[in-house]
């Protein structure tokens, strides 16, 4: 099949692999290489104010803030999450953090993107779990962050 010199094609070696992200979390000022992350997403949710306006049928719309969430999940094998909630339970002072995830593919020429979520915060912290059987325990982590630095960033792409 002849390439279109028009409409350029993404080289299938410029997906990024996944697996070769990292992840960071700083906490109380340490910070922890978080590989026990199998999986990760955040989100910066837009609000969308409704703007009426006097001679127009239709509404408008503004942009008026914005709200951080983030969801993963991570293998059970550390304390550092359950140890947040135990400052917060024993004192009422939640310890914000950040989360930093890089995605860098070496195969891939878009390099790499590097977004650090600042002062994180967790909705919900599994405290103790067990399953019987030959499963490997893994715990659902969600949370909140207020706001983000995007100090690296993807390279453009050759045709975009």
């Amino acid at each position: 099949m002849a390439s279109n010199p028009y409409s350029p094609i993404m080289s299938a070696k410029d997906a990024v692999y996944g697996s070769l992200a990292s992840c960071f979390v700083t906490i109380d000022g340490r910070r922890l290489n978080f590989m026990q992350m199998t999986e990760f997403e955040s989100k910066w949710e837009i609000n969308i104010t409704d703007v009426p306006i006097l001679g127009k049928v239709g509404l408008g719309h503004k942009a008026a803030g914005g709200k951080g969430t983030w969801s993963g999940k991570a293998h059970y094998n550390q304390s550092h999450i359950r140890d947040v909630a135990d400052i917060y339970q024993k004192t009422g002072v939640m310890p914000y953090f950040e989360i930093q995830v890089t995605n860098e593919d070496p195969t891939s020429s878009v390099g790499r993107q590097t977004i650090i979520h600042k002062d994180c915060l967790f909705d919900s912290v599994i405290l103790a779990k067990f399953q019987a059987g030959e499963e490997i325990l893994e715990e659902d982590l969600s949370g909140t962050f207020e706001n983000w630095d995007m100090p690296e960033k993807f390279n453009e792409l050759a045709g975009m």
